[in-house]
């Protein structure tokens, strides 16, 4: 009797001989970038140091793309928003040590977005590990160590021969649900040294499914069923599981108002009458979900922000549909669901009946009036028209990548994304820096539309470097920067809670003149012209810097009462 896992493929006379007869002048490093086409890559994203030098030797024997940023953290931010674009892993080459650390800070924004980047940094030789003091340039104790509590796996290589099945590991973990970054590390010698390995020609690494198990999907179905006031929250899991269409089919189904968390931005149709849009920091929306009976939180953790600041409260029993096992009911008992958000809508779908109700878009615009109301009585235009101007910019397949700045508060709320996977920030860990080299990596993915990033002078000095990527690359992207004289959310912040700003106001350059000094055409602008800038400029193929001098206000938070 024969098992089909016992089947193992034969190889062909010419793959024999191929494997017999490896061609020469191959190191370790083919085999890093052979092992990565093999798996499907087809870009890398990375700065070459010293001891890394053998995988960037070996990517021009290779047909990959390689794409180099100015800083280790910006490269992990543009790996970052490519595989958040394409579904796919993207590889980040660095080097040992301080090349590696600097990528610290993108690879935990890619954790906490689950976006899928596979990080492979370089070590020091292997004669020199071990924990001692060898004295190598670059050397830490447990480069690993550094690493374990960010991404969601760590690979160590040790040996030519493990590097196709580590990088293969690594693959799967980066793409299982929940997505997210991962860790590889090779000695220098090992991608140095000759190799007579045979070429890596087809790897398998298929990510593993994560299903929900059915008798908890038939208890959340008939909960559902039986529901008086259901409403969902959808999270950022909905838009990486790419179900944003099947959370509209229940969600239709159920007759159930939807709100999506900044991370979810685009799940759920903007302007669908079941819609409660992104309100997540408004008292109105927060008692509107306190008061459903049954709650259904897909793909979210329910933490600070999607919790109005953990003041959320609710009333009615709650289902959580979460990947992240440590997510499942980390901040709200709930029937847990661990579960791709995909899967677990798919076999809701299947079971839950129709659910008449005729009632619910009128439920949900009155929320959406009083939500108007309170942030009409603020007066805050000049915010709200900033808004609308960069949404008619800004066309309708275009992605948008938005920095920790005062505009990107109010995005989480009241941008609509006009589509899922299509408005992305770094709310996930909050690190600034984020939105210029991530609009770079995502205009690498998909040059067929215009990037739209979006920063404050002080997250823009964090990057101000790639403006020679862009360049260098001519990368479709345009980059408005808001400048404000300084660390505008911190100043609010601080004078509110202090009285006075301290350390927030900052010496900037003349950002205009030196994008230019890169050869990159910028225009100064206000916001009553704003709009024609920036339709201009994304119209205008290649890279491009506008700039908006404005101080701008955040709304009254609501989350005290």
């Amino acid at each position: 009797m024969t098992h089909d896992h016992d089947l193992v493929l034969r190889p062909t006379e010419a793959q024999i001989s191929a494997a017999l007869n490896p061609p020469a002048g191959r190191n370790g490093g083919d085999l890093v970038v052979e092992t990565l086409a093999g798996l499907g890559a087809t870009t890398v994203f990375g700065l070459p140091g010293q001891h890394a030098l053998g995988m960037f030797d070996a990517l021009r024997r290779s047909d990959l793309r390689y794409v180099g940023l100015r800083v280790e953290n910006n490269a992990g931010f543009a790996a970052d928003a490519y595989g958040r674009i394409t579904g796919e892993a993207a590889p980040l080459l660095l080097s040992t040590g301080p090349g590696a650390l600097t990528s610290l800070a993108a690879l935990q924004e890619a954790a906490a977005a689950s976006a899928p980047v596979l990080a492979i940094s370089s070590q020091i030789p292997t004669k020199g590990l071990g924990g001692g003091r060898h004295g190598y340039l670059h050397e830490l104790p447990d480069q690993a160590a550094s690493f374990r509590g960010v991404v969601k796996s760590v690979h160590t290589v040790r040996a030519q021969s493990q590097i196709p099945s580590a990088l293969a590991a690594a693959w799967t973990s980066a793409l299982t649900a929940p997505h997210g970054p991962v860790w590889v590390e090779i000695p220098q010698d090992v991608l140095l040294a000759e190799t007579a390995l045979p070429v890596v020609t087809a790897v398998d690494a298929a990510p593993e499914e994560l299903p929900p198990r059915p008798e908890l999907t038939a208890v959340a179905a008939d909960l559902l069923a039986r529901a008086a006031r259901p409403a969902v929250i959808a999270g950022g899991g909905v838009v990486r599981a790419d179900a944003s269409g099947k959370l509209r089919a229940l969600a239709e189904r159920l007759n159930a108002p939807v709100i999506t968390t900044f991370g979810g931005k685009g799940a759920f149709p903007w302007t669908h009458p079941l819609s409660l849009q992104s309100w997540l920091e408004d008292r109105h929306s927060t008692d509107f979900l306190e008061d459903a009976d049954v709650l259904l939180v897909v793909g979210s953790g329910l933490g600070e922000l999607s919790s109005n600041y953990h003041t959320f409260a609710p009333r009615g029993r709650v289902i959580q549909i979460e990947a992240d096992l440590g997510k499942l009911e980390s901040n709200h008992p709930a029937l847990g669901i661990h579960a791709d958000a995909r899967l677990a809508l798919q076999a809701l779908l299947e079971t839950v009946p129709e659910r008449p109700d005729d009632t619910a878009p009128a439920r949900v615009a009155d929320v959406l009036a009083k939500v108007k109301s309170r942030i009409d009585a603020q007066q805050l235009t000049l915010e709200q028209d900033l808004l609308a101007a960069i949404r008619r910019a800004l066309p309708r397949a275009s992605s948008s990548f938005w920095d920790m700045t005062i505009l990107s508060y109010w995005a989480w709320s009241a941008f609509d994304p006009q589509g899922p996977n299509r408005m992305h920030s770094a709310q996930g860990s909050g690190g600034l820096g984020y939105g210029f080299p991530a609009a770079l990596g995502a205009a690498v993915a998909d040059p067929t539309h215009p990037v739209l990033a979006v920063s404050g002078d002080g997250g823009a000095l964090y990057s101000i470097a790639e403006l020679a990527t862009a360049r260098q690359y001519d990368l479709d992207v345009t980059w408005l920067i808001i400048d404000d004289g300084g660390y505008g959310i911190l100043r609010e912040y601080m004078t509110d809670a202090f009285g006075t700003p301290t350390a927030t106001e900052l010496t900037r350059p003349d950002y205009a003149a030196l994008a230019e000094s890169f050869g990159v055409p910028a225009t100064p602008t206000t916001p009553e012209t704003l709009e024609q800038d920036l339709h201009q400029a994304l119209t205008t193929p290649g890279p491009s810097v506008v700039v908006l001098p404005a101080v701008l206000r955040m709304f009254a938070a609501t989350h005290l009462g």
